[in-house]
């Protein structure tokens, strides 16, 4: 669920040239001298600062709340279910499983090395940098900082500035549950963001818009740095003609509305022929009056969206096409109406950049062909939706197009699973998160032979002068693998 970009959606900004002044090489210099020194690595202080953190999401819950609040006017149960409840789950899954994914693993041995310990060590990277949007403010900070804190990595984070009352909690509030030495929050916008970049990190995880992941991507090849880049993209939704079409009106509606549609997970747009769209429009109206009354505007239950500058973004999407459902605004509360277009053209603006708002488009297409191949021709989105009661027609598009995940007849409930990799592919990002997943993103895996400084004689075929006998052995040796764990170490 991660926020978008500025013309796009709702990320970071264009990062502008940065000064010559860098006001981070002292705070970097200290975290990096904390990491060296092993404070991270043993399992107890990761355990201690996961608990840190559980404290914090437990003591400041009314904190948050109001934060989000204050910058989306996000409703509590949505601000529960998407924010808080699944940062606790996270922090929960860690500490009950961290002594385990910290092991070893032990790995399949040839018969060359039978005689050697052989093992995968799951060290952390270092200093790590985690930037974060605006849309899940919460979220979006602490679900990667689990995984960086798990793995054993010090942190700089840096929250969106557009999210202010959350920047706010991240920077004075939370680092009263942390190690200070180990973790530090930079606040500011693009300037800042720019000025950070500059310096080397170990690894950067970015959630963003795709132009500015390039601009991360670019500063982080000037250090050869591995990074994660959570992008977004345009989600395609295929309805086919055979269809619970109220259902699929409930699910669309819920998950395109959903914090005012500022999820880069959201159904982007609606793809289903002319027929099933008239059937589609008073079904779709029903779940909106449903969920929302007759006035949404007035619904405790519907966000904002997060500033101007956005709700004048989608106040030009709205003359698109023709509102069938919605379409009304109010520029003083930042309302854009639950809206569905028709009539657009594929050209059209709503068309070509990622909404991050409360409208969907629908686009008529005549078959499930047209349907995959007006998806395969764009970039590879974050998430793909297929809705058909027909199980046939689900897997075809599953098995026929490409995205970072795919639900099919639901929404993304993907995104509330920490057994599942949650990433784009392509253009939508690189890299995955979120449970065990995220440990791993930030771990470097190592790996290790150690063998006797001892037993010379059975290391001697190795070596000069080669024999055609030796060589024999040797290829026999390093082709046939040990199927048990063997160790004199």
């Amino acid at each position: 669920m991660s926020g978008k970009g500025e013309k796009s959606s709702g990320r970071k900004s264009n990062l502008e040239p940065e000064p010559q002044v860098n006001p981070y090489a002292d705070i970097l210099t200290c975290l990096r001298d904390a990491f060296n020194s092993g404070r991270t690595r043993p399992a107890e202080f990761r355990v201690s600062q996961l608990c840190g953190l559980s404290r914090f999401l437990k003591e400041n819950r009314k904190l948050l709340l109001d934060a989000l609040t204050q910058d989306l006017n996000k409703p509590a149960s949505e601000a529960d279910i998407s924010e808080i409840v699944l940062c606790e789950g996270e922090v929960k899954l860690a500490l009950n499983n961290l002594h385990t994914w910290m092991k070893d693993e032990q790995v399949e041995k040839n018969l060359a090395t039978q005689m050697d310990s052989a093992f995968i060590r799951k060290e952390p990277y270092g200093v790590a940098l985690i930037i974060a949007p605006w849309n899940y403010p919460l979220n979006l900070v602490l679900v990667p900082l689990v995984g960086a804190i798990a793995a054993g990595n010090c942190v700089v984070l840096k929250p969106s500035e557009i999210s202010k009352g959350m920047e706010k909690v991240i920077a004075e509030v939370l680092p009263q549950y942390l190690d200070k030495n180990c973790f530090t929050t930079v606040v500011g916008g693009p300037q800042e963001a720019t000025i950070l970049l500059k310096n080397k990190f170990d690894y950067i995880f970015f959630t963003g818009s795709p132009r500015v992941g390039q601009i991360v991507m670019s500063a982080a090849s000037k250090h050869l740095t591995p990074l994660t880049l959570e992008l977004g993209g345009k989600n395609p939704c295929y309805v086919d003609d055979n269809c619970d079409l109220q259902n699929v009106a409930n699910r669309v509606a819920w998950f395109r509305f959903l914090n005012a549609g500022q999820t880069c997970v959201a159904p982007d747009y609606v793809l289903c022929s002319r027929e099933t769209q008239e059937k589609l429009l008073p079904a779709l109206q029903r779940a909106v009056t449903q969920f929302y009354g007759q006035d949404p505007q007035n619904s405790p239950d519907l966000a904002r969206i997060i500033n101007d500058k956005h709700f004048h973004r989608l106040q030009g999407l709205l003359g698109n096409g023709r509102a069938a459902i919605g379409g009304q605004s109010d520029e003083q509360e930042r309302y854009i109406a639950p809206t569905v277009l028709v009539d657009v053209k594929e050209t059209d603006p709503v068309m070509q950049e990622e909404i991050f708002g409360p409208i969907l488009p629908i686009f008529n297409v005549q078959s499930i062909d047209e349907a995959i191949a007006f998806i395969r021709k764009r970039e590879k989105p974050l998430a793909l939706y297929a809705f058909s009661n027909d199980s046939k027609v689900v897997n075809k598009v599953l098995d026929q197009t490409s995205s970072g995940s795919f639900g099919g007849n639901d929404g993304f409930m993907f995104m509330t699973m920490t057994s599942m990799p949650f990433g784009g592919v392509g253009h939508s990002g690189m890299g995955t998160y979120h449970g065990k997943f995220t440990f791993d993103t930030f771990s470097h895996r190592r790996g290790c032979l150690l063998s006797s400084p001892h037993l010379e004689m059975f290391k001697k075929i190795r070596y000069p002068p080669y024999s055609p006998r030796h060589r024999k052995l040797m290829v026999w040796l390093l082709e046939h693998k040990l199927g048990f764990p063997c160790s004199i170490l």
